[in-house]
């Protein structure tokens, strides 16, 4: 009998929640365009606004202001744009377009911030699940991977814009939000009409803000009833099992505070493209690194950041489990993974 596959790839996407879907079906009914005044227009209006307190109140960002947009990139750009900001080598690609690279990471992958209003930082790192202390008074932060895993409030971060995806955490793809103390000023990139106060211009997508809405609402749910401890109890074990059995593998970030679904594993010798492939043929989704960047075969640059080698950066894989990921799932992976690296270390030898 055919194994069912096991999805480790979280960071990257995650399945759609029930709750989004029936969210999403419903909005299709709702054809009014959200900027119109009649009454199928202030139906529409109405999801848009609903959509944007459930998302408000999973971040902890009551008062403050919530820009949708077509995801976190788009988010990214919107805050960053033209500020000439500080970052560091480990942010992801769509923040690292518009800020400098002068921030020093440190071994543990801790970045150091010696300006916070002239600096960005994200909250944690895709790749490693490294999680990082934010400065107050900090100008940006990345919050995608952490929206939805870790407890904090954007009120009490001292963060003037964040930014988060709704695909990160059970929504639809295409759509995310920017965060921003209210009276914060930014520059339009999308000019048009005067939609989403006037910071992004263009029809709202109405259905996926709604599954948005609805998976942020049940994302918090979960934080709050302690979903992702029992995750990182997975993780562990997991972890536990790979160190045990590979003495050639560097266990990254092993000891940091991290993400608690996030494993990063690099095997110097063994190119992560192989991994993934080997993986992918036994029944298992995992990544190279972030997904926008793991098809393009280059080795990690967050891990170059970091301070290791070529060699172990492009052995470098992620493993990132959801909240429905067993104890039999990560075991059945380390029984694949570890037959695997034996091969390789019986042909290293």
């Amino acid at each position: 009998m055919t194994r069912a596959r096991v999805y480790l790839d979280h960071n990257a996407t995650t399945p759609l929640r029930d709750e989004a879907r029936s969210a999403m079906v419903a909005a299709m009914d709702v054809f009014g365009n959200p900027s119109s005044v009649h009454a199928e227009g202030r139906a529409a209006r109405g999801l848009v606004e609903r959509a944007r307190a459930q998302v408000a109140a999973a971040l902890g960002a009551d008062g403050a202001e919530i820009i949708f947009t077509s995801g976190a990139t788009e988010a990214a750009a919107l805050a960053l744009a033209g500020r000439g900001l500080s970052g560091a080598a480990i942010e992801h690609d769509a923040v690292r377009a518009w800020v400098d690279d002068s921030l020093s990471v440190d071994r543990d992958g801790r970045v150091s911030v010696t300006d916070p209003s002239c600096a960005t930082l994200q909250l944690a790192n895709s790749e490693t699940g490294i999680v990082q202390d934010l400065p107050q008074g900090l100008a940006v932060s990345d919050l995608t991977q952490g929206f939805g895993k870790l407890p904090f409030a954007f009120n009490w971060l001292g963060v003037e814009m964040g930014f988060v995806s709704a695909h990160k955490l059970g929504g639809p793809k295409g759509v995310g939000a920017l965060v921003m103390k209210r009276g914060t000023d930014i520059a339009a990139q999308l000019r048009g009409g005067g939609q989403e106060m006037g910071r992004r211009a263009g029809t709202e997508n109405l259905i996926g803000i709604a599954g948005f809405g609805a998976a942020a609402e049940s994302a918090a749910k979960e934080l709050a009833d302690g979903v992702w401890n029992s995750v990182s109890v997975i993780r562990n074990i997991l972890e536990q099992a790979l160190d045990s059995a590979a003495n050639k593998t560097i266990l990254v970030g092993n000891g940091a505070n991290r993400l608690p679904n996030t494993l990063c594993l690099a095997t110097p010798g063994w190119k992560a493209e192989t991994q993934v492939m080997q993986m992918d043929l036994a029944g298992f989704a995992i990544s190279a690194g972030s997904a926008c960047s793991s098809g393009k075969l280059r080795a990690s640059g967050v891990l170059q950041a970091m301070g290791h080698s070529e060699d172990v950066a492009r052995g470098a894989i992620r493993l990132s489990l959801g909240p429905k990921t067993t104890e039999e799932d990560v075991l059945r992976f380390a029984d694949a993974w570890i037959k695997e690296y034996r091969r390789f270390e019986s042909r290293a030898a």
